[in-house]
């Protein structure tokens, strides 16, 4: 005899849909597939982790490490050049003890002397210019003016090129960045907002020092589309341009190397 529920099934049926709901569903056959390969993936994943950290964090900051490389980078080139410096030292002397025995020697070295103070291997002094030119100050929480981008607020290379140009135009005899001998075959490049000088980094404010008439070279400043373009952003964005008189300014003889790279005739 079988007992029949009020809605009419009889306790076979019941016991039937109770068993579907307590036995768990069978797996699918895909995902058995899925999941040995997601392991073997993250397995892979996990393992070139590990070999691009090489035992470090990936995430540090390499901020340290780049300021380190560019410490013992500058410690080569001032070794170099005090090298270079010493071994143009030995060949003036030799080449002056040659001169006393050896007339054609003798001749060019004179001519050479000659051209030393117009190529800048001589010191100078006299009156001119100082012009000083500095990033704009941050705001207490490192944001900038408004309407303003990073760009705006910093010395650019061509701002520095520019005045150094305009003073040459104004009759600058002789010149120095930071300190520096410049000569016509010296370059200037920034990376980033150092400035980088015959193998020498600097940070800002950058200071050109020229020397010569201090009217004319002012007026070369003020009629340069650079540094008039410069002189805007230093009113708008806070930047730092200062121009000064000096009653004597001096100058080192340059020191390094006058090899060229490459050369371009202009068109």
């Amino acid at each position: 005899m079988e007992y029949t529920s009020a809605r009419g099934a009889t306790w076979r049926e019941a016991a039937k849909r109770a068993g579907r709901v307590l036995l768990p569903r069978r797996r699918r056959p895909g995902w058995s597939l899925l999941v040995p390969l997601i392991a073997l993936l993250a397995g892979l994943l996990m393992t070139t982790t590990a070999h691009t950290a090489a035992g470090t964090a990936l995430r540090d900051d390499r901020g340290p490490e780049l300021t380190r490389l560019i410490e013992e980078r500058r410690k080569q080139v001032a070794a170099g050049e005090a090298q270079a410096a010493s071994l143009r030292a030995d060949i003036d002397a030799q080449t002056g003890a040659q001169a006393g025995s050896d007339s054609g020697i003798a001749e060019q070295r004179a001519r050479a002397n000659a051209l030393k103070q117009e190529a800048g291997f001589t010191a100078l002094h006299g009156p001119g210019l100082t012009v000083r030119l500095d990033d704009a100050p941050r705001r207490p929480d490192g944001s900038v003016p408004a309407g303003a981008d990073v760009d705006d607020v910093v010395v650019h290379q061509q701002d520095v090129q520019s005045v150094v140009n305009a003073l040459w135009a104004g009759g600058a005899e002789a010149m120095t960045i930071m300190d520096v001998r410049v000569i016509s075959t010296s370059a200037v490049r920034c990376v980033g907002n150092t400035l980088l000088l015959h193998g020498q980094v600097y940070s800002p404010p950058f200071v050109v020092k020229a020397i010569g008439d201090p009217n004319a070279m002012r007026r070369a400043l003020e009629v340069s589309d650079g540094v008039l373009a410069f002189a805007d952003a230093a009113r708008l964005w806070g930047l730092g341009y200062d121009v000064s008189t000096q009653g004597d300014i001096t100058v080192p003889a340059y020191s390094g190397s006058v090899d060229l790279d490459h050369a371009q005739v202009a068109g």
